[in-house]
C-alpha cells in the first residue's frame, strides 16, 4: 500500500460459518474422489471434481460434475458430508450431522470441458487450463508467514477459539463465529490493533455479551502480538447481544462465498474465482496456489518487502496468457526481471503446477477454513504452496 499511516481491516469466519460448512463439504468431495480413485488404481491425473454445496436448516444439497472411480457411491458422499458436519461440531436441532437431509446431485463432467483439459484431446495436445480467468498471489513481510497482518490475526483468533471449544472444554462456545481486526500502520508497518470485533455463537442462552467477552478475551490476547492491544483498542464482542442460533440453521451457506477470507483479506486483488470444491485442473485454485507460492518465495528471498503476482489463462490452453509482477517499484530488481525469472524456474502450465506442488492428493478439506494461505505445510502434502524452497532458484535466475 502506498500510504504510510492508516488503519486497515480484514475479517475471518470460522469452520462453523454456514459458507464454510459448505466449503468444507465440497472439499471433502474432492478428497473423496482423489482418495478412492487412487485406491482403485486410477491415475490421479484423471480425477475431476467441481462440487458446489448449499446448506440450510437441516438440509444439504451437493451438486456439480465429477470424474473418478465408479466405486464412489452416493452413500459414500453422504457419509463424507455427515462426517464433516460432525467434526465441525453441529449437533443442534436445526442442523445436526446425523439427521440433516443430504441430497446428492453430482453428474459426469461435461465432455466439452474435458476435451480442453485432458492431455492429447481438444485443439491443443498439452493438458490445458480447466477454465479461463485471472488469479493473484500476494506476500509481504508483516507476519512470520508473510501474510497481511489484519487477515492473519483474524484467522488466528478463530483458530484459537476453535481449539478451546473442541479440545479444551469450552463447550459454551458454538461452531459459528466471525472475527475482524483493524490494524494500525505507522510508516507502512503494522504496530497495533485499533479495533477487534468478534461475534461467536454460544450454546448457553443465559450468557450475555459481557459473559462471552470474559470467556474469549484471554484467547485473543494470547494470539495477538504483545503490545498490540492497548487501552485505545476498541472492542465489540457479540455486539447484537445474543448469538445462540448459528450455522446453516441461522443463515444459508454456499460454497465459494468467502473468497476474500480465503485469500488476503482485501489487502491484495482477487480474480473472483473460488477454490473449494475444485480439483487442481481448475486454475482458479491451482494457479492461485502457485501465485502465492511464487510471491512468498520472492519475499522470503528478500527481493521485495511485498509482491503481487497476476496470472491469466484461457480454457484448454496450457501456458498462461500473461504473467504480471508488481513490487511497487521498490524491489531490489525490476518487475520485468522477476517476470522473466519466474518463467525460467518453474512451469506455469496446469500440469507443471500440479506436479511441482504435488496437488493430485486428498489434501483439500483442511484448506476450507482459516485461510488457504499463511498455513504450515504438513507431512501429507497439504499447503505445499506455503513452502519457501524456490528461494535459491529465484536468486540464481536473477
Amino acid at each position: 500500500m502506498s500510504r504510510q499511516f492508516f488503519d486497515f481491516t480484514s475479517e475471518s469466519v470460522s469452520e462453523g460459518h454456514p459458507d464454510k460448512v459448505s466449503d468444507r463439504i465440497s472439499d471433502e468431495i474432492v478428497d473423496l474422489y482423489f482418495r478412492e480413485s487412487i485406491n482403485d488404481g486410477m491415475s490421479p491425473w484423471d480425477v475431476r471434481v467441481a462440487a458446489e454445496t448449499l446448506t440450510t436448516t437441516n438440509k444439504v444439497v451437493i451438486a456439480g460434475e465429477t470424474r473418478g472411480t465408479d466405486k464412489i457411491t452416493n452413500d459414500m458422499i453422504v457419509e463424507a458430508a455427515r462426517s464433516a458436519i460432525k467434526d465441525i461440531g453441529y449437533e443442534q436441532d436445526g442442523f445436526h450431522w446425523e439427521t440433516a437431509d443430504v441430497d446428492v446431485l453430482l453428474h459426469a463432467q461435461s465432455v466439452d470441458i474435458a476435451q480442453g483439459v485432458d492431455q492429447g484431446a481438444g485443439l491443443h495436445t498439452e493438458e490445458g487450463a480447466g477454465d479461463q480467468g485471472i488469479m493473484f498471489g500476494y506476500a509481504c513481510n508483516e507476519t512470520p508467514d508473510l501474510m497481511p497482518a489484519p487477515v492473519y490475526y483474524s484467522h488466528k483468533i478463530l483458530e484459537r477459539l476453535a481449539t478451546a471449544r473442541k479440545h479444551e472444554g469450552k463447550t459454551q462456545l458454538g461452531p459459528d463465529s466471525k472475527s475482524q481486526v483493524s490494524v494500525r500502520y505507522d510508516n507502512g508497518k503494522p504496530v497495533g490493533a485499533s479495533a477487534i470485533v468478534l461475534s461467536t455463537q454460544h450454546l448457553d442462552a443465559s450468557m450475555t455479551s459481557a459473559d462471552v467477552a470474559d470467556l474469549v478475551k484471554p484467547y485473543i490476547y494470547e494470539v495477538m502480538p504483545e503490545g498490540w492491544i492497548t487501552d485505545k483498542t476498541i472492542w465489540h464482542i457479540n455486539p447484537t447481544g445474543k448469538f445462540v442460533i448459528g450455522g446453516p440453521d441461522g443463515d444459508s451457506g454456499l460454497t465459494g462465498r468467502k473468497i476474500i477470507v480465503d485469500t488476503y483479506g482485501g489487502a491484495a486483488p482477487h480474480g473472483g474465482g473460488a477454490f473449494s470444491g475444485k480439483d487442481p485442473t481448475k486454475v482458479d485454485r491451482s494457479a492461485a496456489y502457485i501465485s502465492r507460492y511464487l510471491a512468498k518465495n520472492i519475499v522470503a528471498a528478500d527481493i521485495a518487502d511485498w509482491v503481487n503476482i497476476q496470472l491469466s489463462y484461457a480454457i484448454g490452453v496450457a501456458e498462461p496468457t500473461s504473467v504480471y509482477v508488481d513490487m511497487g517499484g521498490k524491489g531490489k530488481v525490476s518487475e520485468e526481471a522477476v517476470e522473466k525469472a519466474i518463467r525460467e524456474v518453474i512451469s506455469l502450465t496446469p500440469r507443471g503446477i500440479r506436479s511441482h506442488l504435488d496437488l493430485n492428493k486428498p489434501i483439500y478439506a483442511r484448506t476450507a477454513a482459516y485461510g488457504h494461505f499463511g498455513r504450515t505445510p504438513d507431512n501429507e502434502g497439504g499447503f505445499s504452496w506455503e513452502k519457501t524452497d524456490l528461494v535459491e532458484a529465484l536468486k540464481k535466475a536473477l
